[in-house]
């Protein structure tokens, strides 16, 4: 296994456990068998090690889902395509939860967090914005109805996911089958309000 991927791999098992606060680059080396100046060689600062994680450790790939996503416009079934965007989401906010939770009760350090991801580019408000704009690109093509709002219809999915995530940490185990009715049901709602006629998706 490569450098990187080791730092990669500790990383996500270092925050997860620790919180993002908390954790340090030196534990993160030490957990991954590398000194602290061996992760400074593949990564400049610890929020872009969380960026890292996030892009390329969380299950399912979100981030490239959604990079894609502006390109599916016109192809495929709407529903299907949001029912995907869902699952991916409740997978990413339930892998970073444990992760990002511990900055909120530290104002500098998710300050300076998030002014670090403004200058890399990132950030949780790049979710709604890529769903936003392949709604957008779908409403373009008829393919949802012309006064529908991509940006409302986004937030209401995302805020969706999210809170099925946040909850899922305070509840007991879900039954597997949950996440898949749950999504089913609320890209249903969604669909429902924003689709034109049946013949012109």
């Amino acid at each position: 296994m490569l450098t990187r991927d080791r730092i990669l791999d500790a990383a996500g098992k270092v925050m997860r456990e620790q919180g993002l606060a908390r954790a340090t680059t030196k534990q993160i080396a030490a957990a991954a068998g590398f000194s602290e100046a061996t992760l400074y060689k593949h990564f400049s600062s610890k929020t872009e090690l969380f960026v890292a994680v996030l892009n390329e450790r969380v299950p399912g790939e979100f981030g490239m889902l959604l990079a894609q996503l502006a390109g599916r416009a016109g192809t495929g079934d709407v529903a299907a395509t949001l029912r995907g965007v869902a699952h991916g989401a409740i997978d990413f906010y339930t892998y970073s939860f444990p992760m990002a939770a511990s900055l909120f009760s530290e104002p500098q350090l998710l300050a300076a967090h998030r002014d670090a991801l403004r200058q890399r580019g990132a950030g949780p408000q790049n979710v709604p914005l890529a769903v936003a704009a392949y709604l957008a690109a779908e409403r373009d093509r008829g393919r949802i109805r012309p006064d529908a709002d991509p940006e409302a219809a986004a937030s209401l999915l995302i805020g969706a996911c999210l809170q099925y995530a946040f909850l899922g940490h305070f509840t007991e185990p879900r039954d597997p089958g949950s996440a898949e009715r749950y999504v089913t049901t609320i890209v249903a709602n969604l669909v429902s309000g924003i689709a034109g006629p049946v013949e012109d998706r």
